[in-house]
């Protein structure tokens, strides 16, 4: 569905955190669609895909079976994120406000922040090898510095261009991961492909977990880019856009992964592979996963600097960002993570997921608290004005049930961690799996949820969120 507003809206974004108003509401449902299967068909989800059998020994049958688990479900919780944007006409981040409170909200829009930059400074990393892969005259720094900027570039210009750019990537990556597909299975080098490795419990586990992650790592802006839709545009339909979009392009480069490092030696490192596997078709693979990575890496960038504004203008609150403070904005990030990038050491990505692995421990259950907060208790009726007061409006500076519950989603989560900071007993016991995002959903939503309900101040916020229809 598409607005008048379609046609004259601005190729440079103008808003930032503020609400979309219906004027300038704009775009398709099936723009979703586009933009998350073309989004993550990238360098990243290949060499987090390839971990199943590198480091978990999977085969490639109970691979290929615990990535799908991993990725349908966690793309049901990404997905229901999605289909708030357009009720909304929000951010994500700030929508939290009304759940924690207008100051109860800065721990996670922080770790929700600093995860994104840690995206950012990870992609354009891999862009630089993927440079260097394709051409060997251009040094891994320089390639770096050219995966920032192109990324920057898109990113200050916004929410439009994401979407365009995603609508062209999905049919040129679209093919050409089937066109790889087709030569790694006609080329094969090893004699195992087949065999090497085998099910066991614990690896298949950490692999579903891997691939859920990955979902619910998008949760905390997936809705920045469904917020622009029409308000009337059917919650389904945005979520059926998203999750299929999502489930399927992030399972098609997992499985790549996999499928590229079975096909070739043991030991060798996933691009590395890929190179190797997809032989004389192998450079033109590494030009479109460069694309790719600096067209998804924006989103990053765009989600990181949204978090960012929404920090400074809990305090800040009479200032009104616009499209130059965005610019300003993401040019210092892109700043600091190309020097960070650039003098990491060579195992950046690897530190990297395992800084994901503990931030993820606590944006679980905020996104616990946010699903049930906005679909069971709310049921998507907010007072935007009071997201917007420095006070808080009527959901207060802090929301008393909703820290309970999250301090209890985080502490339950400990015994089943594995990450590098701490492995807990049950991960321990059953050979690192690392089950605690499923632990933290499943005790923190109905916590959330009975909590809320013995809220005296609950009802208040019910009928004050009503106001939020008059906008």
């Amino acid at each position: 569905m598409a607005t008048p507003a379609a046609s004259s809206a601005p190729l440079i974004e103008k808003h930032t955190i503020g609400y979309v108003p219906p004027e300038d509401r704009h775009g398709k449902v099936r723009d979703l669609f586009t933009l998350w299967f073309g989004g993550n068909i990238a360098p990243l989800p290949i060499v987090t895909g390839a971990l199943g059998v590198q480091l978990f020994h999977l085969n490639l049958l109970w691979g290929i079976v615990a990535i799908l688990v991993g990725h349908l479900v966690g793309g049901v919780l990404m997905a229901l994120h999605s289909a708030q944007g357009p009720q909304m006409g929000i951010p994500q981040m700030i929508q939290s406000r009304a759940q924690f409170g207008s100051l109860g909200a800065l721990l996670v829009v922080l770790i929700a922040g600093v995860m994104y930059i840690g995206f950012f400074a990870s992609n354009i990393v891999l862009a630089g090898k993927s440079l260097h892969g394709v051409v060997d005259s251009v040094p891994v720094p320089v390639g770096i510095v050219i995966g920032a900027v192109g990324s920057g570039i898109i990113g200050i210009i916004g929410y439009r261009f994401i979407h365009v750019l995603n609508r062209i990537g999905t049919w040129v990556l679209g093919i050409g991961i089937v066109v790889g597909f087709g030569y790694i299975f006609t080329h094969i080098q090893t004699d195992d492909f087949l065999t090497r490795g085998s099910f066991n419990l614990s690896g298949w586990l950490a692999t579903v977990s891997l691939a859920a992650l990955w979902q619910i790592a998008f949760a905390p802006y997936v809705s920045d880019y469904s917020r622009y839709l029409p308000a009337d545009v059917k919650v389904s339909s945005t979520f059926w856009t998203t999750y299929l979009g999502s489930a399927l392009g992030s399972s098609l480069a997992f499985i790549f992964g996999a499928v590229a490092v079975l096909a070739t030696p043991v030991g060798m490192d996933t691009m590395d592979a890929v190179k190797l596997a997809t032989g004389s078709i192998g450079p033109l693979m590494l030009v479109l996963f460069l694309l790719s990575v600096i067209s998804h890496n924006a989103l990053n960038l765009y989600g990181a600097v949204l978090s960012l504004i929404t920090l400074v203008q809990t305090f800040a609150y009479r200032w009104i960002p616009t499209a130059k403070s965005r610019a300003v904005i993401s040019i210092i990030v892109l700043l600091a993570c190309c020097f960070a990038a650039v003098g990491a050491s060579k195992d950046f990505i690897g530190h990297f997921v395992d800084m994901v692995l503990v931030l993820l421990v606590v944006l679980v259950p905020w996104t616990a608290i946010n699903l049930i907060d906005f679909y069971a208790i709310h049921k998507g009726q907010y007072d935007i004005l009071s997201i917007f007061q420095v006070d808080g409006g009527i959901y207060g500076r802090y929301n008393p049930q909703a820290l309970l519950a999250y301090a209890i989603g985080i502490a339950v989560q400990i015994p089943f961690m594995n990450t590098p900071l701490y492995v807990g007993p049950v991960s321990a016991h059953i050979n690192g799996a690392d089950l605690s995002w499923l632990v933290g959903l499943l005790v923190t939503s109905p916590l959330y949820f009975w909590l809320a309900n013995r809220d005296t101040s609950y009802r208040r916020r019910m009928m004050g969120g009503k106001l939020a229809s008059s906008l």
